[in-house]
């Protein structure tokens, strides 16, 4: 209930403040625990504050259950009651007040990058190739293939359903369009190089191992084998279902007295690993 700046070392602060009320009330302090929802800043709090002795978790969001109103109240300060009680049940060993997010080690948080780069730029490659061949097509030019190396030099023999060639101006933003697309194809080449080349300097350690054993089955490739050891097999998981429901692979039944249905997927976790794991099983399919 108290408000502070975002400073790791005021929060520190605070705790130890509130520890040293207790033990002059005359409280043995055996235990400390901080809790914090998952959010677009991450675990380095989570890390920062384990190193100084402190138990963290990490709320996964989606799995507090929250009134459906539409009118209901929302402030900081219930949201923060709200999550003090399922902490508190959590805590007591009732998993089914909330789920806690595993924190990934500084290492495990730099693993994924090459991985997610990659799915950025390899978007950002069909984003523009998408957009060169819509402005083509209120020209009425189809058939042009704008991502193949060779078509900055194809540009000028293009033609109009009218016989004349490309304006001035759509020729030039083709060129800075293309530009940006050898750029983006030069970045997506030096991530797979630099992967290689790390699986080949270490190919017997831990995740690399992982890597090269599901780089061997028929329908995965490195880039998918990366995806799925960085992601999901380098984790810790208790079952199954707890993978799917990470990935939101899991149902969403719609109950209502007698009636009962399927609403399909949930769709709430890591796109990326539900994106992955569908392409596979269409793959075996």
């Amino acid at each position: 209930m108290k408000k502070l700046e975002p400073d790791a070392a005021a929060v520190l602060g605070l705790i130890e403040h509130w520890r040293g009320e207790a033990i002059k009330a005359g409280q043995t302090i055996r235990r400390v625990v901080l809790a914090y929802e998952a959010g677009r800043d991450g675990f380095w709090l989570a890390r920062w504050l384990i190193a100084r002795g402190i138990e963290v978790h990490v709320i996964h969001s989606a799995s507090v259950a929250v009134s459906r109103e539409h009118k209901r109240a929302k402030t900081d300060r219930l949201d923060a009651a709200m999550l003090m009680r399922v902490l508190l049940g959590w805590l007591r060993g009732e998993r089914g007040h909330c789920g806690m997010v595993a924190v990934p080690t500084l290492e495990e948080e730099d693993a994924r990058r090459p991985s997610r780069e990659r799915e950025s730029l390899v978007n950002e490659k069909t984003r523009i190739t998408n957009r060169m061949k819509s402005a083509l097509a209120r020209l009425g030019i189809r058939g042009f293939k704008a991502h193949l190396r060779k078509a900055a030099q194809r540009l000028e023999g293009l033609r109009t359903p009218e016989g004349t060639g490309l304006p001035a101006n759509i020729t030039e933003e083709f060129r800075r369009d293309m530009a940006r697309l050898a750029l983006v194809r030069e970045q997506i080449a030096a991530i797979e190089k630099a992967r290689i080349e790390r699986l080949h300097r270490a190919p017997n350690t831990g995740p690399n191992l992982m890597v090269r054993l599901l780089a061997r089955v028929i329908g995965i490739a490195i880039e998918t084998a990366d995806m799925l050891v960085r992601e999901i097999l380098s984790r810790n998981w208790r079952d199954r279902r707890a993978v799917a429901r990470y990935a939101g692979l899991t149902g969403s039944p719609d109950e209502s007295g007698t009636k009962r249905r399927e609403k399909g997927l949930a769709k709430a976790g890591n796109a990326r690993v539900r994106r992955g794991l569908i392409q596979l099983a269409w793959r075996f399919l």
